[in-house]
């Protein structure tokens, strides 16, 4: 069974433009993401999408595993999706695609390893995913973070921008004395053909409702494998972000 890796990297950004070419420490951002993958014990090969001429450019400087995509892909999962029908058009061979983000330079490679043992252990499973114990308050009821419950199967019920579950009779500030939660990190992985068919599906009341993609597949009656890790993850959205990394490292 093989297993690779496709990070897409966007070059447009609101909030951080050309942010998969921010310099850090003398190499792209995207590079970074690169390298870390590389180091995964799990993959056989990782490949970077883009959608910009720039970016495809520079990537070609440290690997020839680059793919020129179509800007219109309103989500990772596409480009991903379509970078996968160009492999294999090319005769790759590949059972599985980890989506690595482009904009988490720091990325741990036993994140992509434990997500791979899930499809190594389990050659059915058609999507899986990490999450990540919370462990404070602040991170608990922040929207921007996304919570994940799931059975015990470990395959994911819910996705949520609000803390689930809901501890009744508690005070909020005693939630995590009283339950476990956990923070979803947002790194796929995909059975080849589940893929493609996810990527045709219509957007759905729920995903619409939490702006949370994965919530269309689990409305649409697929499984969504849960891996917990103790890592977490590093996502820069703007470039106070990377500031804000290495005055963290600095104090560490």
């Amino acid at each position: 069974m093989k297993i690779i890796a496709i990070i897409p990297a966007r070059y447009a950004s609101s909030r951080f433009p050309a942010k998969v070419l921010a310099d850090i420490n003398g190499k792209p951002m995207i590079q970074r993401v690169f390298e870390q993958a590389k180091k995964s014990s799990k993959l056989d090969e990782v490949f970077i999408a883009t959608d910009n001429q720039i970016v495809f450019d520079k990537v070609k400087t440290f690997t020839s595993n680059v793919l020129m995509t179509k800007d219109t892909h309103i989500s990772g999962t596409d480009r991903i999706a379509e970078a996968a029908l160009l492999l294999e058009e090319k005769n790759a061979e590949f059972d599985f695609i980890i989506n690595i983000q482009g904009d988490e330079p720091f990325i741990h490679p036993e994140q992509i390893d434990g997500l791979a043992d899930i499809l190594l252990k389990n050659k059915d499973t058609q999507l899986a995913t990490l999450v990540s114990e919370i462990k404070e308050s602040e991170t608990l009821f922040d929207v921007n973070v996304v919570k994940a419950i799931f059975d015990i199967n470990y395959k994911a019920i819910y996705f949520s921008r609000n803390p689930i579950p809901f501890v009744r009779n508690t005070e909020k500030e005693n939630w995590l004395s009283e339950n476990t939660f956990y923070r979803h990190i947002g790194m796929y992985a995909y059975q080849k053909d589940v893929l493609q068919q996810i990527t045709k599906l219509s957007p759905s009341k729920l995903e619409l409702a939490e702006s949370l993609e994965q919530l269309r597949w689990i409305e649409n009656g697929f499984e969504i494998q849960v891996a917990i890790t103790p890592y977490e993850s590093i996502g820069i959205d703007t470039p106070q972000d990377l500031v804000n990394y290495d005055l963290r490292k600095q104090r560490s």
